[in-house]
């Protein structure tokens, strides 16, 4: 019952401040003008993710002072507030590569530092054990995740909806498997992310913005490492929940960089822009990717914590049609909008 109410609180103060955020980007004209490869035709209000990095911190310290999320682990998810504050300045005033990767490699390695590492890998056929080689792959692995997450958040709801669909999923996760600290913090960020999604779902009211986008990509960075340090979640497990956004911005990015392509500078090649320039919605588009994640991720996702030896088969029977898919849409190909 108390958790009940206190996710509708979360709930309320995150349409609440989103709306107070969309209001003081109108006035401020803080807004994300259109340009040549975006999917949008209007200036929009910019910067409503913020709400739910703030909301979520403050959340996740709640839970820290109450007893039930450990305080190394709370200070690797406190982390990002760097990613946050780094990305809120981009969406202010557009910060260059040369300041948002040292402040990510930063809330990374502080990250892994305080969550102990990354644990052991099962392949099915053998286990990359505990190491320092692990620990720099998680880093940049973490790196990946918040960058893939802002790469993903290009058109109407997509973003939001995901976090909702792994919240929930970690939710039932972390239930299913007494993992009280995932239980907590997905249900926290499920909440949250429903609130916002009130005013982004398409069309939308308001943009997430790299302050939302490379906070959630990190937060559920974050979370992936502890569900797997606690035993009720693998990495498998996590690529699957993922696996949309894994698929589209990993084919999207290997596409571009063997092309020879500035694969840090925007562009509109992922798959999910292709398929709006051909649906001509981003509703439908958004709700396909949300149908192939309950329909199809979902029960594989839910294999890899009933049977974890199995992880690693499930995750490339899951993935690899979307790899497939990826390719069939032109992701890494330009241009979604020609």
């Amino acid at each position: 019952m108390l958790l009940a109410a206190v996710l509708s609180g979360l709930f309320i103060a995150s349409f609440l401040l989103t709306g107070a955020i969309r209001r003081f980007a109108l006035r401020g004209g803080m807004l994300d003008v259109p340009v040549s490869r975006s999917l949008h035709e209007e200036a929009k209000p910019v910067g409503g993710g913020a709400v739910i990095a703030v909301l979520f911190l403050a959340y996740a310290g709640a839970c820290y002072l109450q007893g039930s999320v450990p305080p190394r682990e709370f200070l690797a998810l406190a982390g990002g507030a760097l990613v946050a504050l780094v990305g809120l300045f981009d969406d202010l005033w557009k910060l260059s590569l040369g300041w948002r990767m040292p402040a990510q490699f930063a809330a990374a390695i502080w990250a892994v530092s305080w969550v102990g590492g990354a644990p052991s890998i099962d392949f099915y056929f053998f286990a990359l054990g505990e190491s320092l080689l692990l620990d720099a792959l998680a880093v940049l692995a973490l790196v990946w995740l918040l960058n893939l997450y802002n790469f993903m958040d290009g058109i109407d709801g997509l973003a939001a909806s995901e976090l909702v669909f792994v919240s929930v999923l970690g939710f039932m996760i972390g239930v299913s498997t007494d993992d009280v600290v995932l239980g907590l913090l997905s249900a926290g960020f499920g909440a949250l992310a429903l609130g916002f999604l009130a005013w982004n779902w398409p069309p939308a009211r308001i943009f997430m913005g790299d302050a939302g986008s490379n906070f959630i990509g990190f937060g559920l960075g974050v979370l992936a490492l502890l569900s797997m340090q606690h035993g009720s979640m693998t990495v498998w497990t996590w690529l699957l929940l993922l696996g949309v956004f894994v698929s589209d911005a990993t084919v999207t990015l290997v596409r571009r960089v063997v092309r020879g392509d500035r694969w840090y500078e925007g562009h509109c090649c992922h798959a999910y822009q292709h398929a709006v320039a051909r649906l001509g919605s981003h509703g439908r588009v958004t709700l396909a990717i949300l149908a192939l994640n309950c329909l199809w991720l979902a029960p594989l996702a839910w294999g890899t914590v009933i049977r974890p030896q199995w992880g690693m088969p499930l995750a490339l029977a899951g993935l690899a049609p979307l790899v497939l898919l990826s390719l069939r849409l032109g992701a890494g190909v330009p241009d979604a909008k020609a």
